[in-house]
């Protein structure tokens, strides 16, 4: 039924349930798992070492990710911008027929209510998105 399934991964403990889901269905489906990790634009003002500190973050968040899921390099991507917006570019990018992604994430406020990320996701995926708490 799924040929590709994009895993949205931010390290918070909804994505790592979300990852274990996400794993579990390629495996089932005999799917490509593609896992996409996004980080938020630096202001040039504030400088290329916080720039550099940040990139190091998200690869390591990324990388965290791979080793949940096996993943290969080659289907793991690092992107900068909004997360949505970026998720959704991914998903289209890669023909993802899946989107699978935690409710909440590590986001500015931690939001009390579904993520206002994932719930952006879910309004404009060109795909069905499954959400993991």
């Amino acid at each position: 039924m799924f040929k590709t399934i994009l895993l949205a991964y931010d390290g918070s403990d909804h994505a790592k349930r979300a990852a274990r889901i996400a794993k579990m269905e390629a495996e089932a489906h005999g799917a490509r798992l593609v896992v996409v990790h996004v980080y938020e634009p630096v202001p040039d003002y504030l400088g290329e070492p916080l720039l550099k500190r940040r990139l190091e973050l998200a690869e390591s968040v990324l990388e965290e990710a791979r080793a949940l899921t096996g993943v290969p390099k080659e289907d793991a991507l690092l992107l900068e911008g909004r997360p949505a917006e970026a998720i959704l570019e991914a998903a289209i990018g890669e023909k993802a027929d899946l989107i699978v992604m935690g409710t909440r994430g590590l986001g500015a406020i931690g939001s009390l209510f579904l993520g206002s990320q994932s719930q952006k996701v879910v309004a404009e995926a060109p795909c069905p998105v499954l959400l993991v708490r």
